[in-house]
């Protein structure tokens, strides 16, 4: 069994729960402003944090690393929260409403095409370059931090990580028929 953070904070550790804290406190905080502003976000964050340690037991290292897993349990949690911020009570009919059903269809199926745009943007870039962006992605961590990783100079790791995002960027842009820079090619 893996002694990873969120396993200890499962079994029940406090002091991992602390350092989870730390080392993530600062990214769920940021993603909670994006999603909810400044208003919100104390609460935004100490009901998505309570979500992870609920679903800590469930983090699986093969699947994703911590960062990862702490942010997809929080990104869900602080839409969810802003989702029901932004609605009214519906007291006019009880008949489901079969036009949003489909609005979450269509969502879901664009969404799904996005990722399969961004996958295959990712994909197409050299190893190196994967490895620094997911590293900074998905695991959260600084350029300095990806240097002393990777063993890699410092101005590599930021040269790699610049030139691979503008190449996914572009590769998006041409897609969806951007020119890369957000406007028609």
């Amino acid at each position: 069994m893996s002694n990873s953070l969120l396993r200890r904070v499962s079994a029940g550790d406090q002091a991992a729960v602390e350092e989870v804290l730390d080392r993530y406190g600062g990214l769920v905080w940021s993603l909670a402003r994006k999603l909810l502003g400044d208003d919100d976000a104390e609460d935004g964050v100490q009901e998505a944090f309570i979500d992870v340690w609920l679903a800590a037991g469930r983090f699986d290292e093969s699947l994703s690393s911590e960062a990862g897993f702490i942010v997809m349990i929080a990104r869900r949690k602080l839409i969810d929260r802003a989702r029901k911020r932004g609605r009214s009570p519906r007291t006019s009919s009880l008949v489901p409403d079969l036009a949003s059903s489909e609005t979450g269809q269509a969502e879901r199926l664009e969404r799904d095409d996005e990722v399969a745009m961004v996958t295959s943007a990712f994909r197409s870039l050299r190893p190196e370059q994967q490895a620094v962006i997911r590293l900074a992605v998905y695991d959260g961590m600084s350029h300095s931090e990806i240097a002393e990783a990777t063993g890699r100079p410092l101005g590599s790791v930021k040269t790699l990580v610049r030139r691979g995002l503008m190449q996914i960027r572009e590769a998006l842009g041409s897609a969806s028929g951007l020119d890369g820079r957000g406007g028609a090619g």
